[in-house]
């Protein structure tokens, strides 16, 4: 399926496409997009090279990881490189499955990969003096860019904006005009939700976190924005994007229709994906509350074996006294 020539002749007449209904099976043909192709397969290709650099090395790689960090690569190009991705220039309910799963499903997924550890650990050492690729990713964890760009200061509005400062305003149909913007846009969803989950993960090295409990507040703040984008989408009785005004007459819907669809869409994400950051969150905190208690078991025991020596030590030398 040709992606530009489905947008050049999809317009905003809904005419001229002769798109069939979409269905699943239709939606997972292959459509390749070059550059989250390129991408995807660069991305895989690193991390593949860098558990290989430490099995070799004797070094173990949880296999979890790695299952996790290949589902999110999966799930960009699931959405980027078939179908689905054609179909979401001329349909809203297409268009916002792929911004859900790209902004909130492969974050997640790609951040349980833990790409972060995994490069600090297989990249080379620079010598003495010198500086290499983990030197300069390490300059660029602890910089001030990447302190700003995480803290919910920041994350937390851009987040939202993504929803009411695109689809409400002219910028969406100004970005939807050309194959550039529809792709810059997807890289801003995954950009955005990248940076929104980073610091509520806690999965690779970052910025200062704060505690669990407070990254969980940080994950309810945007809940009920989320929903409530959803909610409206459902409860418009008109077209609120000027771009999916008029879809094709072959896809069988009109344009309510699809955008109550869509709005469903968005609302069930608000929920699904928070779910698993919860759930990661709380086993997390139990892994750290965890190792916490182990720590300070042995250290008591140090205490412990030090105070009983030195009793012994005592009564040795009362028992050699004459």
């Amino acid at each position: 399926m040709d992606h530009d020539g489905m947008q050049g002749g999809a317009g905003h007449d809904g005419h001229g496409t002769g798109l069939p209904p979409l269905t699943l099976l239709r939606a997972l043909e292959l459509s390749p997009d070059p550059v989250f192709l390129s991408a995807c397969l660069l991305a895989a290709g690193l991390y593949g090279w860098g558990v290989l650099r430490l099995r070799l090395r004797g070094d173990a790689w949880p296999a979890g990881r790695t299952a996790a960090f290949a589902l999110g690569v999966l799930s960009i190009a699931l959405v980027t490189c078939t179908a689905l991705n054609d179909y979401g220039m001329v349909l809203f309910s297409a268009h916002m499955t792929q911004h859900m799963v790209i902004s909130m499903l492969s974050p997640i997924l790609l951040l349980l990969g833990a790409p972060v550890t995994l490069a600090l650990r297989a990249l080379p050492t620079a010598g003495r003096g010198r500086t290499g690729p983990r030197e300069m990713l390490t300059a660029f964890l602890h910089s001030g860019y990447v302190r700003a760009v995480t803290s919910p200061l920041f994350t937390i509005p851009v987040f939202i904006a993504s929803l009411y400062g695109l689809y409400f305003t002219s910028l969406f149909d100004f970005l939807m005009g050309s194959r550039p913007g529809h792709v810059a846009m997807m890289v801003h969803f995954l950009a955005v939700g990248l940076a929104f989950f980073w610091p509520i993960m806690g999965v690779d090295p970052g910025p200062h976190r704060p505690g669990h409990l407070m990254r969980m507040l940080e994950l309810f703040a945007t809940m009920p924005f989320h929903a409530f984008f959803g909610i409206a989408l459902m409860m418009a009785t008109g077209p609120m994007v000027e771009t999916y005004a008029d879809p094709p007459a072959s896809l069988g819907t009109d344009a309510v229709a699809d955008q109550t669809a869509a709005g469903g869409i968005a609302w069930a994400f608000s929920e699904i994906p928070s779910v698993i950051v919860l759930i990661a969150l709380v086993v997390q905190w139990y892994l750290s509350e965890d190792r916490r208690a182990r720590r300070l078991d042995r250290a008591a025991d140090r205490d412990g074996d030090r105070d009983l020596a030195a009793y012994n030590a005592y009564l040795a030398s009362l028992e050699s006294r004459p």
